[in-house]
């Protein structure tokens, strides 16, 4: 193996064991806190952490091992069925996003409606949508044998070997991108620039009225005047780094790979096998980003784990006590001899 190889190889390995802890933590986080299971946009997150430990135990290990060998490293039956899972799992994880950017863009431009517009059974439907969505594209590929394992990627994905499929792979691979990541794409801006706009319409009206207490407030010691001027720098660049992050991670992990699968289908541009392999991993890295992106940096998840953390803790510290007392009582008679 190459130098290059072997760092992709380390590079897939990380993300492999890292995605799966965090997505871990973050279910741990689900089961734990009956307020997170409460509210609607949990089903979404749930749903997009069952993708992302699904993509970090079946692509992720196929793709590390084709690297390694320079081969398909499984049987014919097992590659389709993980190619299957990895077209499934990767547009069910786009319309996820899209699906919690609506959530979001109801509950902040609709607050007083949102309780009726967003309910569990609305969540289900939505959610019903995706699957349904997402499973359309890789039961086609299925059926048409457009599954295999790509040298290109050293993965297990779409894929055509017949020269004579060509005209109706390339017709297939860019209604799926246009369905899947563009789609996901125009959600995301339009309902978080919406998200956007409202945040900043909030944030100059607490700002005209914090500036209009600090004018009445003559005798305001200068410190506290200035710390309520950097709050306000504060909240006013909350919002957009939130949502720059939200699309931003997006397009990071997202473009390069399908931009790569859209100019492969060109003859006339030829693409490293290395590059490949890089925007491949680019895709696999929103699997670790999501849980932080959209629930471990959060309040409410942070005091989950923490809790639960105590809690283990508490438990180990307790069975230690216990044990130390049992030690004590076995150890008096001893000493009473």
């Amino acid at each position: 193996m190459s130098i290059w190889e072997l760092l992709l190889a380390f590079v897939v390995v990380v993300l492999m064991l890292v995605a799966l802890l965090a997505n871990v933590l973050v279910l741990m986080c689900f089961l734990y806190s009956a307020d997170i299971r409460k509210q609607v946009p949990g089903l979404f997150i749930l749903n997009l952490t069952f993708c992302n430990l699904l993509m970090a135990v079946s692509s992720m290990p196929l793709t590390l091992a084709g690297i390694i060998y320079k081969s398909q490293p499984a049987g014919d039956q097992v590659c389709h069925v993980v190619g299957f899972l990895e077209t499934f799992l990767t547009t069910n994880s786009m319309l996820s996003m899209a699906a919690l950017s609506i959530d979001r863009w109801i509950a902040v431009v609709f607050p007083l409606s949102y309780h009726s517009k967003m309910r569990y059974r609305d969540a289900a439907l939505i959610l019903s949508y995706t699957w349904l969505h997402s499973a359309s594209f890789p039961i086609v590929a299925a059926s048409l044998s457009w599954l295999g394992f790509h040298h290109l990627y050293a993965s297990c994905t779409l894929y055509s070997k017949r020269p004579e499929d060509r005209t109706q792979f390339v017709i297939f691979t860019g209604v799926l991108h246009a369905l899947s990541f563009l789609l996901s794409l125009v959600v995301l801006c339009f309902t978080y620039l919406k998200v956007l706009k409202v945040a900043r319409f909030h944030c100059k009206r607490i700002d005209v009225i914090t500036m209009q207490t600090l004018v009445l407030l003559v005798d305001i010691h200068p410190s506290v005047r200035e710390r309520c001027l950097e709050e306000q720098r504060r909240r006013r660049q909350r919002a957009t780094k939130k949502i720059s992050t939200f699309i931003g991670t997006f397009i990071l992990c997202f473009a390069p790979y399908v931009i790569t699968r859209l100019v492969e289908l060109s003859s006339a541009v030829h693409i490293s096998a290395h590059w490949g392999v890089i925007s491949k991993c680019l895709a696999y890295s929103k699997a670790v980003s999501d849980p932080f992106v959209y629930s471990l940096l959060r309040h409410q998840y942070k005091k989950t784990w923490k809790d639960i953390i105590n809690k283990i803790l508490k438990r180990s510290s307790i069975n230690s006590s216990a044990l130390a007392g049992e030690s004590h009582s076995q150890n008096l008679p001893q000493l009473n001899e």
